[in-house]
């Protein structure tokens, strides 16, 4: 089962540094790239687009963020 997240939701996922935290942007559902990196999205396979604590720019699955 798909979550359905919402702009401005606050979410927390898995990092390097151990747990990252940011809001909700948007759901993304067609290819994008953020910076140089290039997200692959669809209707069927979507990501959403985060916005960190610090600012920066971050895409993930659905199944990656949690709500905080």
């Amino acid at each position: 089962m798909t979550k359905e997240l919402h702009k401005g939701d606050e979410v927390k996922w898995k990092s390097h540094g151990g747990e990252a935290h940011g809001t909700v942007e948007k759901k993304q559902t067609s290819d994008t790239k953020i910076k140089s990196h290039q997200v692959k999205a669809s209707k069927d396979d979507p990501q959403y687009i985060v916005k960190t604590d610090s600012g920066a720019k971050a895409a993930h699955k659905p199944d990656a963020l949690k709500k905080a």
